[in-house]
């Protein structure tokens, strides 16, 4: 009877079978509103794994059988469930989602939904970011967040970016934000590959940044790579190709004008100087040509998602030499082995090279920008004998052409970065995550000048140097996650612990002497220059925990608490504790709200927090020997060593106390996005070298003295201005900090020697840092051509004291901003974005050497207004005589002091997406062209190269200096992007 049973039940099952018949369904997708086909909308049949995105057209076709259902759903869209009967074709629409705040935020170690968000985050989608040729992951930052400063300090392909977020946190220590690389901590971003990434989460305040403790002092930028999306492969190719050229030269003294100033200046002129006239500008700066191929493979199927990915990318700059490559290689891989097991890795390889040019340094140093514009135009690239480079003949400077051919150099960087992860379910709410991530960087330097070609290269008889860097990063961190919904209580709780270390092994080898230029390496070289390895690493250990809890979706609450146990630090102060609070009332959740039709979204937020830095070197609070101490003994030099620091056991964090307050707010359906934080941050027992008494034994100590504060207000604005067949959408920010430093012990500290003149900054209490120091110029003295200054006491004088200089200027911006504007129509697309910074002052260094003649060096054409005789009325002074080296008429003072304030237009990309009738015929998914130019236009009474630029790169004190910088380019780009 049992047999019959089953066989009933079995023959049951195959009619039920037979009967369901597979249909192939076939639909579009369009938004309810402005009737527009929607693309990329995820078409899935319910409770498996198996379905389908729409194309550029808003169509669909997916196998299903009768009786199932198809979920479709889209980012911004409220959900439908669409049941398949045997109607084979079907025409859906989307109704925007009022709640579209429901986007996954990527915070620390975990993610939040945005309108749970109670901290001060922002998000740069890679919408922000396609259709342009960013090479690095500062360019697709800058000008998209509020609060987040980026600066390019220089234009050349190898220089990174200076990210500030709410302004500068210390003084001695890093103020770099920490980056986070799906999971991975580090601090080299130049190597990334931007093609790779899906999102950038940085972290703002301290109440949001707190998990991270003693690394999240500065910030935390969260970048997440991609992965595999829809149950369909999706083939990518990517491509462009770039010319770059700089957008603005210099006039200087052409050959005639040269021999007339060396002539005033009493000089006898070589016969060699008459019938050159060498444009050097013409012969450095050129069109560069860059180049970059991407071709990716993505999609998700029976539990697996994967992304694969590989490019290349050269790029030539616009100066002479300079060029990058990059090759990376990118793997993505996930799998639900089972309901309570995953696995999966991020791992990406990148070789990484770039050929450097010498810039922010005086033509006698090799500087290539200050070469430019001071070698005389009188002389030829080449001496008479073809090979050798023609020199200054006054002082044998080489002329900039030499720096930048003569020499072989080549910087290399192959890296491993990436993570291993396992995530276990034990039950419905609880899941256990284990990670370990490694940041592997094996990079070297190698550099040789011949013998023969260059002033240089003959009077050291040839270099040869090779330089090696090698830095192993592991990280091993282990999470509990809870997460229980309980009626209209919602609560997560994660607690965990987090190992890392770091190790850097470094070495130099330098010879000279060399018989010939036909082997390159050091050991061609008679004589050791320089022969030293060293070895450094650093421990962090830390317990980390974080607590959430949403009642209603009105009333939120985030709680972050870290140990940190750093290396740097001695036994008493060896761990710090990194507590945050925030609270977030969402309050068009309210009853009251409900009649309030324009309110789509209104939420305030409050935070507090404390977060650490210990970025101040190895070893800090050791008492540390030095080597090189070597002593004469009976005529041998027997090695020694000797004391090079004092010890600090009570040497500890420096600790930044925040606070955020902070106001989101939707209206219109979402139509209009708006978002605005105030916070101020106090940062104390700031790491400082401080001076010590001589009966120490020391000059300086590092100890926990300093206190800063910054405090701003940041504003975003979304807007989609119009939505039918055309569509205009803009994004605004705009934000103002004030940094403040509150007590360095009553010192002052002086710092940024300029031109071998004096320095150019001063840090005081009451000051912000930044400021520019020195001279009130007082005009030219008409009797005798010398320049004058006002003394405290209003007076002019040609010999001012230290006493009279004062702070003429400040680097810091009075607010900064971005605006973007993004048109539609059909299938073609604009992208205008416009970036600036306003109120912040450049001291011009470069004029220094352009206008101070007090030497051989060319000169630009402002000298040729210089006094001349008594009675001359004008702002320039005489020329020096011939020995006299006296710098009086050119000191650092507001002479050379410029408003730095920009507009620029710093992207302008135009699109075409084919239509699908085209894409059919040559049987693929999707294929656009794209034409975007960068830097186009710049707005800006700065009277240099470009605005946006400091020779002292990423220091905390020295800013605002432009001192033979390699200047921004101007880029035009064609692209495409085709995809299977």
């Amino acid at each position: 009877m049992k047999l019959k049973n089953y066989l009933s039940l079995l023959l049951l099952c195959i009619s039920t079978v037979t009967f369901a018949q597979t249909l192939n369904i076939k639909g579009t997708v369009t938004d309810a509103t402005t009737k527009m086909a929607l693309p990329g909308v995820s078409v899935v049949i319910k409770n498996t794994s198996f379905g389908t995105v729409t194309d550029l057209d808003g169509a669909f076709s997916i196998n299903a059988a009768s009786g199932e259902i198809l979920i479709i759903s889209y980012l911004g869209y409220n959900s439908k469930e669409v049941g398949v009967g045997s109607n084979s074709t079907l025409s859906i629409t989307l109704t925007e989602n009022t709640q579209s705040l429901d986007e996954v935020v990527v915070v620390g170690y975990g993610t939040q939904k945005k309108k749970d968000v109670t901290g001060a985050v922002s998000i740069v989608n890679s919408d922000k970011f396609e259709n342009r040729s960013n090479t690095q992951v500062g360019s697709l930052i800058q000008g998209q967040a509020a609060g987040v400063q980026v600066v390019s300090n220089s234009g050349k392909p190898s220089e990174g970016f200076s990210i500030r977020i709410r302004g500068t946190n210390s003084i001695n220590a890093s103020s770099d934000p920490l980056y986070v690389v799906d999971g991975v901590p580090t601090t080299d971003t130049r190597s990334l590959n931007p093609a790779d990434i899906e999102t950038i989460s940085i972290l703002k305040d301290a109440s949001s940044a707190a998990i991270y403790g003693a690394q999240g002092a500065n910030g935390v930028v969260l970048i997440t790579t991609k992965k595999g999306k829809s149950e369909k492969p999706i083939f990518s190719y990517d491509t462009y190709v770039s010319f770059t050229s700089v957008w603005k030269k210099l006039d200087v003294l052409n050959a005639d004008q040269y021999i007339d100033l060396m002539q005033e200046q009493g000089r006898e002129i070589p016969a060699s100087l008459y019938g050159n006239n060498t444009n050097w500008q013409n012969e450095i700066f050129k069109t560069g040509f860059s180049t970059n191929h991407q071709i990716s493979v993505s999609g998700k199927s029976n539990k697996t998602s994967y992304y694969l990915s590989g490019g290349f990318m050269q790029q030539e700059g616009a100066v002479r030499s300079s060029e990058m490559k990059r090759h990376n290689f990118k793997v993505n891989l996930s799998q639900e082995v089972s309901d309570w097991l995953k696995i999966g890795t991020n791992i990406a390889y990148t070789n990484y090279s770039d050929v450097d040019v010498t810039d922010n340094s005086n033509v006698n140093a090799g500087g290539v920008i200050l070469g430019v514009l001071t070698t005389p135009q009188n002389i030829g690239v080449f001496n008479p004998d073809g090979k050798t480079y023609a020199s200054n003949p006054f002082q044998g400077w080489e002329n900039p052409v030499g720096s930048t051919d003569a020499a072989q150099r080549e910087y290399v960087n192959q890296r491993l970065l990436g993570n291993l992860y396992t995530e276990i379910s034990f039950i419905k709410d609880l899941k256990f995550r284990t990670n370990i991530g490694l940041d592997y960087s094996n990079a070297h330097n190698d550099y040789f000048l011949d013998p023969y070609s260059t002033s240089y290269g003959r009077a050291m008889k040839g270099i040869g140097r090779y330089k090696t860097y090698l830095t192993n990063f592991y990280i091993f961190d282990n999470t509990l996650t809870y997460a229980k919904t309980i009626g209209k209580h919602k609560i997560e709780a994660l607690a965990g612990t987090v190992f890392q270390k770091t190790k850097w092994e470094n070495s130099e080898i330098e010879r000279r002497n060399f018989a010939s230029d036909q082997i390159t390496t050091p050991g061609a070289g008679s004589v050791i220059q320089t022969a030293t390895a060293d070895k450094r690493e650093k421990t962090n250990s830390s317990y980390i925990a974080r607590l959430n809890y949403d009642f209603d979706g009105k009333y939120l609450v985030t709680a972050n608490f870290r140990a940190d146990g750093s290396s740097n630090f001695g036994p008493k102060e060896k761990w710090g504790y990194f507590p945050s609070f925030s609270v977030g009332w969402r309050i068009s959740q309210e009853n009251f709200m409900e009649s309030v039709e324009a309110i789509s979204d209104l939420k305030l937020r409050a935070g507090w927090g404390i977060v650490g830095n210990d970025n101040v070197g190895e070893y800090a609070y050791l008492g540390r020997v030095g080597s090189g101490g070597n002593y004469p003994i009976n005529g041998v030099i027997l090695p020694g060593t000797y004391p090079s620091t004092i010890q600090n056991d009570g040497l500890k964090w420096e600790q930044s106390e925040q606070i955020n307050v902070g106001l989101d707010m939707a209206f219109f359906n979402n139509r209009l996005t708006f978002s605005a934080d105030a916070y101020v941050k106090n940062t104390s027992d700031v790491l400082l070298q401080t001076k010590l008494p001589t009966s120490t034994g020391f000059d300086n100590a590092l100890v926990n003295v300093g206190k800063l504060r910054n405090k701003g207000l940041e504003f975003q604005l979304h807007s989609v201005n119009v939505k039918n067949d055309f569509t205009w959408e803009t994004d605004l920010n705009i934000s103002f900090n004030r940094n403040e430093v509150i007590d360095i012990l009553g010192e002052e500290i002086s710092d940024g020697r300029v031109a071998d003149r004096d320095y150019i900054t001063s840090i005081k209490a009451g000051e912000p840092l930044g400021l520019l120091y020195g001279y009130q110029w007082g005009g030219v003295n008409p009797t005798n051509g010398n320049a004058l200054y006002i003394d405290r006491n209003g007076q002019a004088t040609e010999n001012p004291t230290s006493a009279d200089r004062k702070v003429i200027g400040d680097a810091n911006p009075d607010f900064t901003y971005g605006i973007t504007n993004t048109f539609t129509y059909k299938s073609f697309g604009l992208n205008i974005f416009l970036q600036g910074s306003q109120g912040n002052d450049i001291f011009n260094a470069t004029r220094l050497e352009t206008e101070g003649m007090i030497d051989s060096k060319n000169q630009s054409t402002a000298v040729l207004n210089r006094w001349r005789q008594p009675g001359d009325i004008t702002d320039i002074p005489r020329t020096n005589q011939v020995g006299d080296g006296s710098t009086n008429n050119s000191r650092l003072s507001t002479r050379f002091l410029e408003d730095g304030s920009y507009l620029r237009i710093k992207a302008v990309t135009f699109s075409y997406n084919f239509p699908k009738s085209v894409m059919e015929k040559m049987k693929i998914s999707s294929l656009s062209l794209y034409a975007t130019g960068e830097n186009l236009f710049t707005i800006t009474n700065y009277s240099g190269y470009d605005p946006e630029v400091n020779s002292y790169g990423a220091s905390n004190t020295v800013r605002g200096v432009d001192y033979g910088t390699y200047p921004q380019t101007r880029n035009i780009i064609f692209g495409l992007r085709v995809s299977l």
